[in-house]
């Protein structure tokens, strides 16, 4: 399958930038797969397309700020640094993969520090694609330090930070360890979520860290030949029970987010879905046959990305193709801070 198959036009206006819509007040696009219909909603009407019984599947990771600026010792020179992911932690001390600007000065070898020096970090080696490898020295909690020094990584089009960080993370968040949001979750408010409940819907929440691999561009000409990114993921035994319960009551189980999606469809067997955690770089693009969800709840993505084959593989490239189109035309918000579209 060509990667070309999965461009389209975008004008730069739409591309979500500030001022943010508040939560709850994006459009949502409506996709039928079974009657091929297409429908122009707002967020606000979700409960209209959702029945007691059904059951969402939101992603409770929370986007730790990420953005490290600092210098290289000796020389002063300023660096920035992005943690991508984490691989050790012992101690006063961990490592993780990152990336680095500017990246040709920054060596193995070389001394970073950051802040008064609450925190410093060896450049340990290169990896592919032009990443590094560090390991932070710190007195006390990486997560503590990281709070007082870090920056919430926000996606580049988005150019000032935001005054409220909460905006960039789900009102349901809980777990840190995200470089950036799951967005489809972003539209939710507390009392969104509370009217759901009455009306019976239930919900589940599962985690998966969301890596800056989800975000990139496919590069290879064939989709098939593309390598997908790892992401950590943890489903408890009460959110796998709840999700059997739905399967054996043949009730509706709606993901909440690609990230949602990737994680059921890692964790569903032949009968019922298993609790645990671990990596999953599960692909999915047309073709793949679904065996977890009925339906989909997302953001409008980029060309070429994993993410726009993943809502085609669900919906339909022709149909998902065809409604990206119309959402051009009818002026929806896309990306990050963008509007919705529900596909059931």
């Amino acid at each position: 399958m060509d990667v070309s198959e999965f461009e389209y036009l975008l004008p730069s206006e739409l591309i979500a930038q500030q001022p943010l819509p508040c939560r709850g007040d994006s459009r949502m696009l409506c996709l039928d797969r079974a009657g091929k219909k297409i429908e122009h909603k707002y967020f606000r009407e979700l409960d209209y397309y959702l029945k007691p019984g059904d059951t969402l599947v939101l992603n409770d990771t929370r986007v730790i700020p990420a953005r490290l600026i600092g210098h290289r010792s000796g020389t002063g020179g300023k660096v920035e640094v992005f943690l991508v992911k984490k691989i050790e932690q012992k101690k006063s001390q961990c490592t993780w993969d990152v990336l680095v600007k500017p990246g040709k000065r920054v060596r193995p070898g070389n001394q970073l520090v950051f802040g008064e020096g609450q925190l410093r970090a060896e450049v340990l080696k290169c990896t592919e694609g032009g990443g590094r490898v560090l390991t932070f020295y710190y007195d006390g909690i990486f997560e503590e330090v990281l709070a007082k020094l870090g920056i919430l990584p926000l996606p580049p089009y988005i150019k000032k930070q935001l005054k409220d960080s909460e905006r960039y993370q789900t009102v349901y968040s809980r777990f840190e360890g995200s470089v950036a949001a799951p967005t489809a979750g972003l539209h939710f408010t507390p009392e969104k979520l509370k009217a759901l409940k009455f009306k019976g819907v239930r919900t589940v929440f599962i985690t998966l860290h969301v890596g800056l691999g989800t975000f990139r561009p496919v590069k290879t000409e064939e989709v098939e030949k593309h390598k997908m990114h790892e992401e950590y993921y943890s489903v408890s035994p009460e959110a796998a029970l709840l999700l059997n319960q739905a399967l054996g009551e043949k009730a509706r189980i709606i993901a909440v987010g690609t990230t949602s999606c990737r994680v059921l469809e890692t964790i569903k067997g032949e009968d019922s879905f298993s609790p645990g955690n671990g990596c999953t770089d599960i692909f999915i693009y047309p073709g793949y046959k679904f065996k977890a969800i009925d339906g989909l709840l997302t953001n409008f993505h980029l060309p070429r990305s994993t993410l726009i084959m993943l809502v085609s593989a669900f919906g339909g490239k022709k149909l998902v193709m065809k409604a990206y189109r119309e959402a051009v035309k009818m002026r929806y918000r896309f990306y990050s801070f963008g509007d919705a579209m529900l596909i059931l």
